[in-house]
């Protein structure tokens, strides 16, 4: 992973945060010249950091900095891979798109794409995604796994549970998880993942796991259309929450699970989804591309399908329909 100059000068302010860490120190550090610490020091304070700057003392970080954007969140991350390069702008169509150019150009692995608006988000089946404000949390992850390319649809799976325990640590509030991939906090939608790959016949070259996460809106952002089926943390909460510390913990707690994926397979990833499974044992309406009907779901094999209790009360294995509550 390629760590660039800005990264290392941005570790170093970290791990001195509360003391001052002199020019020369830092020169000779980061084998650069003074002058080139002074102008990597007003690029930070461009990027919104207060930065204190005494002769014989050196430079310190004076405050924190709360701007959204690649400094801020690496700022902290206590991750080894993820995160760790970070493609931020302000605005973009979709992250999924920017995603997939960067990793067409070898992007690598844990490489995160993060925008404060989306003009184009999209979920599955090419649904809009509100997310023009920068409100919520739209980020997209390019990841480089070896698997087949079968495999790849069990890391939307994945991706539901990981985020359920860090937002239901964080927050407190019962959250579930709809088939393939929406969060859902008092049958209201609060999240939704896509989940996208490169592959070929055997190998997946990469996969991009998107993710929309509704985080401080008021219902003014939701349009009428959605306002009654969706939600945000802070209107369940009734608080605002710091999209930044929000993120790193995610960022994390994915890492965390990543291994534990790797290391016990889907099985684990499985008995924990059917704990936050929506609408678990209840009759749902299901429509696949041949035929709609009713059934009861009852729970997911080991590949990561729906498995539902038909008309005639057998077990039907479906592997991609729109279910309806």
């Amino acid at each position: 992973m390629k760590v660039t100059t800005r990264d290392q000068l941005i570790k170093l302010l970290m791990e001195h945060e509360h003391e001052y860490i002199s020019g020369q120190a830092l020169s000779e550090r980061l084998h650069i010249s003074r002058t080139a610490i002074w102008k990597h020091m007003k690029e930070l304070e461009k990027d919104g950091y207060h930065i204190e700057a005494y002769p014989k003392k050196g430079y310190r970080i004076a405050s924190p900095n709360h701007r959204f954007n690649a400094s801020t969140i690496k700022w902290g991350l206590q991750t080894k891979w993820l995160g760790q390069t970070v493609v931020f702008e302000e605005v973009v169509d979709s992250t999924q798109d920017v995603a997939h150019k960067t990793a067409q150009k070898g992007a690598e692995h844990g490489t995160i794409v993060v925008t404060d608006k989306q003009l184009k988000g999209r979920g599955r089946r090419n649904r809009i995604w509100a997310s023009d404000h920068a409100e919520g949390l739209w980020l997209s992850m390019i990841l480089r796994p070896e698997l087949s390319p079968f495999e790849a649809s069990q890391f939307t799976l994945f991706t539901a549970v990981s985020l359920v325990e860090t937002l239901q640590k964080l927050t407190g509030l019962t959250i579930h998880i709809k088939w393939p991939n929406d969060l859902y906090i008092r049958n209201r939608k609060v999240c939704g993942i896509l989940t996208e790959m490169q592959a070929e016949l055997e190998s997946v070259n990469y996969i991009i796991i998107g993710f929309g996460l509704n985080v401080n809106q008021t219902e003014d952002h939701f349009t009428d259309a959605i306002r009654e089926r969706s939600t945000s943390l802070s209107l369940e909460s009734n608080r605002t929450w710091d999209r930044i510390q929000l993120l790193q913990a995610i960022l994390e707690d994915f890492e965390t699970n990543y291994y534990k994926y790797q290391q016990e397979g889907f099985s684990y990833i499985r008995k924990k989804w059917l704990h936050y499974a929506y609408k678990l044992g209840e009759e749902v309406k299901i429509i696949t591309p041949h035929r709609s009907f009713f059934g009861i779901i009852d729970g997911i094999s080991a590949d990561g399908a729906l498995i539902v209790l038909n008309e005639n009360g057998e077990k039907e294995v479906i592997y991609s329909a729109e279910i309806h509550w």
